[in-house]
């Protein structure tokens, strides 16, 4: 077998990747420390032999279902390059969403902002470089998450955005107001059978699912958001394709005004807000 570029991409086979040329380029971009863009500039580029045996080694591992970004160590989510790890969801672009929302609110200069349930600081590191004069505070119950996102944050340069470990508003200061609350929370029901399909097999269950209808962390979260927010400020949530109607219920039922929701890339109704106005 010719261990060249075009050898390699050749012969591999993902037969359960929906981008299984796209897969097989950035493993091998990967091992090769390169762009993706080597690959079509030196097709005919050998690998040496410790390279062929890692490419060879991931490609068994996508090939089982293990998801890219795990094992790239890395993920693209806005304008940013996210370190990414197993204790924490992968950032889709669905989740951009959220973030095109809460650029769009009429927020302060210096508006306080808290993430909920932050994982990699996707959310929180996307809102604090488009707006340098918010103050984004995220928080997760998973040390590990609060660890990478704070690395990220370093990383980037992100010094309007700190990370600390609490389990939704737990651990928060009771004094701390916020005029945005932004969550991509869990919102998959406990037997949804996409639970045992491709990536999501490999993420945390705890940042995946939330009860029986997938909701109970949505109702947490609206329940406690007002104590922490300012007397005029927005609470945004992330949810399942079908789950706006309920979510903007529960909004309304908690005293919540102006409720929108607004689709993703793929026409789904996937964030849904409202504004509290205290008094």
């Amino acid at each position: 077998m010719s261990a060249t570029v075009t050898a390699l991409l050749a012969q591999v086979e993902l037969p359960d990747s929906s981008s299984p040329r796209l897969d097989a380029e950035l493993l091998l971009a990967h091992v090769l420390n390169k762009p993706r863009s080597f690959l079509r500039t030196w097709p005919e580029h050998a690998l040496k032999p410790d390279e062929l045996q890692r490419y060879s080694q991931l490609v068994t591992r996508r090939r089982a279902g293990e998801p890219v970004a795990y094992l790239l160590g890395r993920q693209g989510f806005w304008n940013l390059d996210l370190e990414v790890a197993p204790s924490t969801l992968i950032p889709r672009a669905d989740t951009e969403t959220l973030v095109e929302a809460a650029l769009d609110l009429a927020l302060p200069a210096e508006a306080t902002v808290l993430d909920l349930g932050t994982g990699t600081g996707a959310i929180a590191l996307a809102l604090a470089g488009e707006r340098p004069g918010w103050q984004v505070l995220g928080c997760d119950r998973v040390d590990d998450a609060v660890q990478l996102a704070t690395s990220n944050a370093r990383r980037l340069g992100a010094r309007n955005a700190r990370f600390v470990l609490s389990d939704w508003f737990g651990a928060l200061d009771p004094s701390a107001r916020f005029n945005l609350v932004v969550s991509n929370p869990p919102y998959i029901a406990e037997n949804d059978e996409h639970l045992g399909q491709g990536d999501v097999r490999f993420e945390p269950a705890s940042a995946l699912v939330s009860g029986p209808d997938g909701l109970d962390d949505i109702r947490r979260i609206i329940g406690q958001a007002p104590a922490f927010l300012s007397a005029s400020g927005w609470l945004l949530l992330e949810h399942g394709w079908d789950q706006a109607e309920s979510v903007a219920s529960l909004l309304d039922s908690r005293g919540f005004q102006s409720i929108f929701s607004r689709r993703d890339i793929g026409g789904h109704q996937r964030v849904t807000g409202g504004y509290w106005h205290a008094g």
